[in-house]
């Protein structure tokens, strides 16, 4: 994905990934030098995959490959995450709409769930020669990738090993019946039932905005 130049205060989550970029660096001059580099534009196109991203430097006449890492989720939190976004119907749509419910970090929290990273998460290789880790180069990556998930929360998800299309796609099987098997209404399950049904069709129109997003439009009920 494209470079983004940061600008505004920045948003709650995405500053809490600049303070894991921060935590991460050896020195002040080292975090100075990635920052400048950053919003100088000297980060290239940047390729987000399951635990980490990939991105050219230029500094000066030179040029540098760097690759950031981030662990991603075990299967277990993987699922909790997942069923956290489905057990209320806006969390969904938010994420859509590039925001990061706080209540939904705070939930995943109280579950064991590590999203947001810490600084002694954060990994890197260049091809420099500087002997730290991270360089001034993977620290201006690390800083392009917080302005970048400020934008799209799902970069973030995505570095954990959770891509949008795979959020969506766990969303709408742990919301599907499975077959066999009819959902019933008494009375002690009743609210399950209700909470299921909107957390399903929080995927559905999630799912739709997705595939309309491809195409060029937008929803107008959206």
């Amino acid at each position: 994905m494209p470079a983004r130049r940061g600008g505004g205060t920045g948003t709650w989550w995405s500053k809490a990934v600049l303070r894991a970029v921060e935590e991460a660096a050896f020195s002040a001059a080292d975090l100075r030098t990635g920052r400048a580099l950053a919003r100088a534009g000297a980060v290239g196109s940047i390729t987000v995959s399951d635990g980490g991203a990939l991105a050219a430097v230029t500094d000066g006449h030179d040029a540098y490959t760097v690759e950031v890492t981030v662990p991603v989720l075990d299967t277990p939190d993987a699922a909790a995450f997942t069923e956290l976004v489905a057990a209320e119907s806006g969390r969904v749509a938010a994420l859509l709409a590039g925001q990061l419910p706080h209540a939904l970090v705070e939930a995943v929290e109280e579950a064991g769930v590590e999203l947001l990273p810490y600084g002694g998460e954060l990994g890197s290789a260049c091809t420099c020669q500087a002997w730290l880790d991270p360089c001034p180069h993977a620290l201006a990556v690390l800083t392009q990738l917080a302005w970048l998930i400020q934008a799209d929360p799902f970069v973030l998800t995505h570095l954990r090993g959770l891509s949008r299309d795979r959020v969506l796609r766990d969303l709408h099987r742990i919301t599907q019946p499975a077959p066999g098997q009819e959902r019933t209404t008494d009375a002690g399950d009743a609210d399950e039932v209700d909470d299921l049904a909107v957390a399903e069709d929080a995927a559905v129109r999630a799912a739709r905005v997705v595939d309309l997003l491809l195409e060029g439009g937008m929803p107008d009920d959206f």
